[in-house]
């Protein structure tokens, strides 16, 4: 058994999964999208309980990197639908095998699952205490950064978003490589644990940390400890919002995202037509 797929045999297993997708009920992408949007909040969770009492920004980001991309995992393990990994659909259209229109169906589609597994997590993880480690340290650091995500520079957002998902979808594209589920598991970690560290802004584990730091927004003692200990403005707190997440953090950051998928079908099929020649 070869342990490494070809570039030829990842173009046409991505083929037939766009091919697949765009077939599918819509009951079974609503589900396998609310699968993948839990298994992200997941990685995010446990990534924001490694980072929230180090002090060191590169250091915390390391502790969180070695724990979120176990996220990715359970999504492409379970065969689960992630709005980011979904971009790769565009080398469907671009070989003509589907329509655009069953990529803006499918990621309208995976992207409100996504984001309804994202809420999810976040309000159950609000109501299981889990904020009040540290002597509650972690429900204000889970306001800052959601606070820190909203309050990002539109064009900041976008860029952000784009070399996330160029990561994101490599990631995917090396996964695709592998023929193993070691391989697969390692293929996914270290790009992952790259994409971490960076702090590049993904939709998906947004839909997470801002939800997340909205619910603990409404305890007063989380928000008086992060005034306290980060110095985040009473009128920053309460800008946080359904809205700003929305409008200030999701809009930009899935634009970004959507065209990073895109630069990466691009960069890889150029990549493919060059060796071809």
């Amino acid at each position: 058994m070869t342990l490494i797929n070809t570039s030829e045999d990842i173009i046409s297993a991505l083929t037939a999964s766009s091919q697949k997708k765009a077939a599918q009920p819509f009951h079974k992408l609503l589900i396998a999208g609310v699968l993948a949007g839990a298994a992200i909040a997941f990685g995010a969770c446990a990534g924001a309980v490694a980072m929230h009492g180090i002090s060191d920004v590169g250091v915390g980001r390391m502790a969180a990197g070695c724990v979120f991309p176990v996220g990715l995992m359970l999504v492409i393990m379970l065969g689960a639908e992630l709005f980011t990994g979904d971009c790769l659909m565009f080398i469907g259209v671009i070989y003509k095998k589907i329509t655009p229109w069953y990529i803006v169906r499918t990621l309208v589609l995976v992207f409100l699952a996504n984001l309804v597994g994202g809420i999810l997590i976040a309000l159950l993880v609000a109501n299981s205490g889990q904020f009040d480690y540290s002597s509650s340290l972690l429900g204000a650091f889970t306001i800052k950064t959601a606070v820190a995500k909203t309050q990002l520079p539109f064009g900041t957002a976008l860029v952000s978003g784009i070399l996330c998902n160029i990561i994101v979808c490599f990631t995917v594209l090396l996964a695709n490589k592998a023929t193993t589920v070691s391989g697969k598991i390692f293929a996914v970690f270290f790009p992952i644990f790259l994409f971490v560290i960076c702090g590049f802004e993904h939709c998906v584990a947004n839909m997470y940390y801002i939800s997340a730091g909205i619910f603990a927004s409404m305890n007063p003692h989380y928000t008086q400890l992060c005034m306290d200990t980060y110095g985040i403005t009473q009128e920053a707190i309460q800008n946080l919002n359904w809205q700003s997440f929305f409008l200030n953090n999701l809009l930009p950051v899935t634009i970004g995202n959507i065209l990073g998928g895109i630069a990466t079908c691009l960069t890889f099929l150029g990549i493919i037509d060059k060796v071809r020649n």
